[in-house]
C-alpha cells in the first residue's frame, strides 16, 4: 500500500473552530439559518491487511492468502452553520463500518480480524448554484477518528495483542451535489475521502457515498403572492367660472328708461379629464425568488406576467424597478442582494416581456428604506420570529409612470 507523508495537524482544526463565530456573525439574511444533516450509504476501506497481518505475527509465521471484506455500512450526522452566503462550516460524527479478514497460516494456522472506524469531523463546505434550486458542492476539513478491532487467531496464527484502538486526527475531502426541494429540506448525493490509521496505525483510506437529508431551521415557509396598489390622489377638477351680473343701475325719475338688453348667459365648457396616472406595485421578494438567490422563480414570473397584462393600453412613460432587503446582514451584502434581483426584475420585463430597454431602469437600496419599525420587529439575531416579522422591508418595488385613458 502507498504510503502519504501528508501530517494534518490539530491547528487545523482550531483555526476552523475559531474563524466560524466571527464569520458567522457577517451571514447573509438568506442564509443565516442553522441546519441539520443525516446520510447513510457506501464504505469502502482500502487497509493493507497483509501487511498488518505479518507484523502482527512476526518472524517465522507467514500468512496464506486472506479473504477481506473491505465494504461498510456508514452513516453520518451533522450540523451546519452558515458564514457566508455560499459558505458554511459543518460538525459531526461519522460511522464508516466494519472490516475484516481471515486466512491461514504457515505452520499451520489462523489469523483474523476486525476493525471498526468513527468518529468527528470539521468542515469547510462551499456551495456553488447552478439552478434556484440544484447546486454543486465541495467539502475540505479534519478529521479525529477511532480505529477499533484487533488481531487474533489459533496455532500459528496466535498473536500477542487480541484488540487495539487507534486514534489521530488526519485530513478529509469531498464532492456532491443537493437540490432544494423546499427552503427548509434538501437531499444531498456526496462521495468523500476520509485518511484514517489501520489496525496497526498505519496510513489507511476509506471512501463513502451516501444519500442524505439537510432541514434548515428557521427557513421562510412559502409566502402567497401578494400585490399592493397605491391608489393614486382624486384629480382637481376647475369648477367652472360664472361672471356675476352687475348690480342693477336706478333709473332717474321719472323718466322712465327702457329695461336694458339683458346680459348674455355664460354657458361653462366643460374640461376633459386629464389621463390618469398608473400605479406602484409591491412584491414580495420571498416570493419571486429562491432561497438565496437572484433568479425569478415560476410564481415571480406569473405576477410580473400579470402587471404586464394589466399595463395594455396605457401609455408607459419609465419604469423604475427598486430591490430591498431587511437590515439582518451585512451593509454591503444587502446591498449587492438588492441591486441583483432589481435587476433580474427589469431583466425579465425587458428581454421576456418586451419592454424598452430606455424606458425601464433598476437600483437596489438595501435595508436602507423599511417598512417596519424596530419597534415593531424587535431584536438582532436572526430568529425564525424576527424573520417573519421583517418580510414586508424584503420587496421589489416597480412604480409606472404613465397615463391611461380616462373610461
Amino acid at each position: 500500500m502507498t504510503q502519504h507523508t501528508f501530517k494534518p495537524r490539530l491547528s487545523l482544526l482550531a483555526c476552523l473552530i475559531l474563524a466560524a463565530p466571527c464569520a458567522y456573525a457577517q451571514s447573509s439574511i438568506d442564509n443565516t439559518g442553522m441546519y441539520m444533516g443525516i446520510g447513510a450509504g457506501d464504505s469502502k476501506a482500502k487497509f493493507n491487511h497483509d501487511a498488518a497481518v505479518q507484523n502482527a505475527l512476526g518472524a517465522g509465521v507467514a500468512a496464506g492468502p486472506l479473504a477481506v471484506d473491505q465494504s461498510g455500512n456508514a452513516y453520518k450526522a451533522y450540523l451546519g452553520f452558515p458564514i457566508a452566503p455560499n459558505w458554511a462550516v459543518e460538525a459531526g460524527y461519522f460511522n464508516l463500518g466494519r472490516f475484516g479478514f481471515d486466512g491461514s497460516t504457515t505452520p499451520a494456522g489462523t489469523v483474523s480480524g476486525t476493525a471498526k472506524v468513527q468518529g468527528l469531523n470539521l468542515d469547510l463546505v462551499g456551495t456553488l448554484p447552478i439552478t434556484d434550486r440544484w447546486s454543486l458542492l465541495g467539502r475540505v476539513g479534519a478529521a479525529y477518528s477511532e480505529t477499533k478491532g484487533g488481531i487474533g487467531g489459533t496455532g500459528a496464527g496466535t498473536v500477542a495483542a487480541t484488540s487495539t484502538n487507534k486514534r489521530d486526527t488526519h485530513y478529509k475531502f469531498g464532492f456532491g451535489t443537493q437540490y432544494a426541494f423546499t427552503p427548509a429540506l434538501t437531499v444531498r448525493l456526496e462521495g468523500e475521502r476520509y485518511q484514517v490509521n489501520d489496525l496497526v496505525a498505519q496510513k489507511a483510506f476509506v471512501d463513502l457515498i451516501s444519500v442524505g437529508l439537510v432541514y434548515r431551521f428557521g427557513a421562510p415557509a412559502a409566502q402567497p403572492m401578494r400585490t399592493s396598489y397605491v391608489t393614486p390622489a382624486p384629480l382637481y377638477r376647475p369648477e367652472p367660472v360664472m361672471q356675476a351680473a352687475p348690480e342693477p343701475v336706478p333709473a332717474p325719475a321719472p323718466v322712465i328708461v327702457a329695461a336694458p338688453a339683458p346680459l348674455p348667459v355664460v354657458v361653462p365648457v366643460p374640461v376633459p379629464m386629464p389621463s390618469k396616472p398608473w400605479v406602484k406595485v409591491k412584491l414580495q421578494a420571498d416570493s419571486l425568488f429562491g432561497f438565496d438567490q437572484d433568479s425569478l422563480q415560476a410564481d415571480g414570473k406569473k405576477a410580473l406576467d400579470k402587471l404586464v397584462e394589466e399595463l395594455q393600453g396605457v401609455n408607459v412613460e419609465a419604469v423604475q424597478v427598486t430591490g430591498h432587503t431587511d437590515r439582518l446582514g451585512t451593509k454591503a451584502y444587502n446591498t449587492q442582494l438588492s441591486m441583483r434581483r432589481a435587476d433580474a426584475v427589469r431583466n425579465y420585463l425587458v428581454q421576456v416581456r418586451g419592454m424598452p430597454s430606455n424606458k425601464v431602469t433598476a437600483v437596489g437600496v438595501g435595508s436602507t428604506e423599511p417598512e417596519t419599525s424596530f419597534g415593531q420587529c424587535q431584536g438582532v439575531k436572526a430568529s425564525q420570529a424576527l424573520i417573519t416579522c421583517l418580510r414586508l422591508d424584503r420587496r421589489v418595488e416597480v412604480e409606472v409612470t404613465g397615463t391611461q385613458p380616462q373610461r
